[in-house]
């Protein structure tokens, strides 16, 4: 299974593998024989496409608005297809993507900004359900990209047996995880799960975790590329503590998704960085597996790092209107694939996290408890996203960053070859 960070694909579970997804092809503009045309990523098990359609066909448009209808899209090569589909005025007029998909094609003059449907939501009282910030995290200077509709977190899992064999508490700063991870690696046990191999994107994502942690993150507050800093520097050179404590896998740079899932499975991790879905991801029902609270890093500095999966509106639709009341629709009335417990990603509304559906997943409910208020974005210390981000997640830069710092190579040179990358991609 690819790993596509930035749209929340790992974590969805292993159901997804092999799944049947509709062509992404097909003529037509933004409307289908009169109808809306909503393009949707498969973002859960096979039964979300189900209820996700079943969700957007049942939008009541009102007066003459056009109605909506549902298609799949699949991950592989997606950013290829709607950048066709917009060049050949054949996309959708609503959909969801990439979590920087929206500000990459706004940038391009291809989205539909959302200021008409934030309004409404203020007027409604629909802007105050959203958990703090995520709103905002959508403004650019010409309006707002794009709504969220739900988020994709990094946080600390540990396995409680592992932990209570050994006699080590659960960390609750970085020299108390040193400490523990020590003593795991005396019991043949790794306390930094990671890897960095094809695909799986885990490895650079949990250093930058760990940057945010310590004050630090890859962009400034005008979302220029600012890697090489004394917080980054520092934060890296605790990792490679971790690395000569022995807490990660020296085969961890090769690891794959799978690699790691099995890792997990077998009990040779007792703490790691991965995604809410982990307990998912390797069938773990008995609550064993369970997420730590944020580390507070040698500043004091607490953290986490999320992705705000979003949805967006395009420049090319048969009606502007149409499309701003069936966004409204879908957030108003999203609640229900939680209610299935049929989406992978957590909630971005405070009325949709309060459901007993979503409340019963205690170890999600304790990230949107936990994490979610010191959340950090992959732009930070930007605070805003921009476009440049589709092209830097999960590049090539950013996972040979991964693997040489986890090789336990000079962090500082790391670094400085990791800004001169990103400054060539972040025009």
């Amino acid at each position: 299974m690819t790993n596509f960070s930035r749209r929340a694909f790992l974590g969805l579970g292993a159901a997804l593998t092999g799944g049947t997804m509709l062509s992404a092809c097909g003529g037509g503009s933004a409307s289908g024989g009169g109808k809306l045309k909503f393009w949707d990523m498969p973002w859960g098990q096979a039964n979300y496409t189900a209820a996700a359609k079943k969700l957007t066909e049942a939008y009541p448009p009102s007066g003459e608005l056009p109605a909506a209808t549902y298609q799949e899209i699949q991950w592989a090569n997606f950013s290829q297809t709607f950048s066709s589909a917009i060049a050949s005025k054949t996309g959708p007029a609503v959909s969801t993507g990439g979590g920087f998909q929206a500000f990459q094609f706004a940038d391009q003059g291809a989205i539909a900004y959302a200021d008409n449907v934030i309004a409404g939501f203020r007027k409604d009282g629909t802007y105050d359900d959203f958990l703090p910030g995520q709103v905002e995290a959508m403004k650019t200077a010409k309006g707002y990209a794009a709504v969220p509709w739900q988020l994709d977190f990094r946080v600390w899992w540990y396995r409680k047996s592992l932990l209570d064999q050994a006699g080590v508490k659960v960390p609750t700063t970085w020299d108390e995880l040193l400490t523990a991870c020590r003593t795991l690696a005396g019991k043949g046990l790794f306390g930094y799960g990671t890897g960095c191999g094809a695909g799986n994107n885990l490895g650079s994502q949990g250093l930058h975790l760990m940057m945010l942690n310590n004050g630090g993150g890859l962009f400034d507050a005008d979302g220029k590329v600012d890697v090489v800093t004394g917080p980054n520097l520092q934060a890296m050179q605790f990792v490679q503590e971790l690395v000569a404590a022995k807490a990660v896998d020296r085969a961890a740079v090769s690891y794959t998704t799978d690699n790691l899932i099995a890792q997990w499975k077998t009990k040779k991790v007792a703490m790691g960085i991965y995604t809410a879905g982990l307990d998912t991801d390797t069938g773990d029902t008995s609550g064993d597996l369970q997420v730590m609270s944020p580390l507070t890093g040698p500043g004091g500095e607490k953290a986490g790092l999320v992705f705000q999966n979003n949805i967006m509106m395009y420049a090319n639709t048969p009606s502007p209107s149409g499309a701003e009341a069936f966004l409204s629709y879908y957030i108003r009335n999203m609640k229900t694939l939680w209610q299935q417990n049929v989406v992978a990603g957590l909630p971005v509304l405070k009325s949709i996290v309060a459901l007993p559906e979503f409340q019963a997943q205690k170890q999600k409910a304790k990230i949107i408890a936990d994490w979610a208020p010191v959340a950090k974005t992959f732009a930070t210390k930007s605070p805003a996203l921009f476009g440049s981000l589709a092209a830097v997640d999960s590049s090539q830069p950013i996972t040979q960053f991964a693997q040489t710092i986890l090789a336990g190579k000079d962090p500082k040179a790391a670094l400085t070859t990791l800004q001169s990358a990103l400054q060539a991609i972040v025009k």
